[in-house]
């Protein structure tokens, strides 16, 4: 047991800002640790804070529910990428936080990021800013359609990213990101011809520590995650070369936690940074059941600047599937009995109480000797269940 600093005689509890379903998988791994857990989340209700008796369900704009969020913390982490990095330096003053507000300032705007990276050497795709229609028009006209426009901050799972093929679909694109309730800035990106979406996954301690999971593939439909394949089946010479680029990335930005870094392999066979999510993320969920430890236990030994454990797979294979809404409905699903006769597989759900058409509600890990054969066992799983 790690003893608090705050309260005499008790667990450490570790603070997490947002409460969803990676609130809920850390605080799993946390409470696994024999930690104390406190959550804080702009909800009545979420999965995470339905966990634990310190959930704060108010918000971190509520300055006094923060107050007291901090107060019953002793160190800090976060869910998700959208808090205002003033807010983390409101708590640093009190509190440690990782990852820090310097590390988010770098993160948060998809510009800044990119321009980092780049300053750091890493191979990232051409890249500008966009303060006009005008400007979009003209890096079509330079760089060539396709090309993709994003949102610089609150863009997740393809929410605010339109790829665009020709002036018109710019236009559409543009005068759609100019309709939204908020206005926000915008970038250009060229489009990437790739064979195939890598992650790999960080974890680095205050000591400079650090762990970096194999290399595995993501299978995007409609800019949304639907399988993780565990290891990707490349070559060992690429898997070293996506490692070594998510390792430099997360220090460029001095990154202290767990970090998913999201890769292309194009199709003359290089490897270009795509984005990096400064929390535990979707293309590790597979660690739980498939690696010695989890993105989630080895988040919370970084930010606890504990020793990392062991990132090496301890199965042959891994496919993890995300069970995405298919309804806008109840969040239970109808019936689990026929996806638990099947074996080597893991089922999580994530216990929210609304499903939308595409919503994550959970996920399955399956293993196997091989790819093909963990593939096969998590899709025979995966439609065995519906909502």
């Amino acid at each position: 047991m790690l003893k608090s600093n705050i309260k005499k005689g008790s667990p450490l509890t570790l603070g997490i800002l947002g409460g969803g379903q990676l609130a809920k998988m850390l605080a799993s791994a946390a409470y696994r640790m024999g930690l104390n857990v406190a959550v804080i989340e702009n909800h009545s209700f979420s999965p995470a804070g339905d966990m634990t008796k310190l959930d704060f369900s108010h918000g971190w704009e509520n300055l006094q529910e923060l107050d007291a969020f901090i107060e019953a913390s002793d160190i800090i982490t976060l869910e998700n990428e959208f808090i205002d990095p003033n807010i983390l330096e409101y708590i640093e003053a009190r509190r440690t936080v990782y990852p820090s507000s310097a590390t988010m300032r770098l993160v948060q705007d998809k510009l800044i990021q990119k321009q980092t990276f780049q300053s750091a050497g890493l191979p990232v795709p051409n890249f500008v800013q966009l303060d006009s229609l005008e400007q979009a028009l003209s890096f079509g006209e330079s760089n060539g359609f396709p090309f993709v426009v994003k949102a610089r901050k609150y863009g997740y799972d393809g929410y605010g990213n339109a790829t665009v093929f020709d002036k018109e679909s710019l236009i559409e694109a543009w005068t759609r990101f100019h309709n939204d309730k908020v206005s926000r800035p915008l970038m250009a990106e060229s489009f990437v011809d790739f064979t195939k979406e890598l992650a790999v996954i960080v974890a680095r301690n205050y000591n400079g520590h650090k762990e970096v999971y194999p290399c595995v593939e993501t299978v995007q439909y409609r800019h949304i995650c639907h399988e993780v394949i565990a290891p990707a089946e490349i070559s060992e010479s690429i898997m070293k070369k996506a490692q070594q680029i998510a390792l430099q990335s997360v220090e460029s930005i001095d990154g202290i936690g767990v970090f998913g870094v999201e890769m292309f392999l194009t199709t003359d066979g290089d490897v270009l940074l795509n984005e990096i999510a400064p929390r535990p993320h979707n293309s590790g969920h597979y660690t739980i059941e498939a690696c010695q430890t989890s993105q989630f236990e080895n988040c919370i030994r970084a930010v606890c600047n504990l020793p990392l454990g062991s990132s090496k797979m301890i199965v042959p294979a891994a496919c993890m599937v995300n069970l995405l809404g298919q309804i806008d409905g109840e969040g239970t699903p109808e019936d689990v009995r026929e996806l638990l006769g099947h074996s080597n597989i893991w089922l999580h759900l994530y216990n929210k109480k609304k499903s939308r058409i595409g919503r994550k509600m959970g996920h399955i890990t399956a293993v196997g000797n091989s790819q093909t054969e963990a593939i096969g066992r998590a899709r025979s799983a995966s439609n065995a269940i519906s909502w």
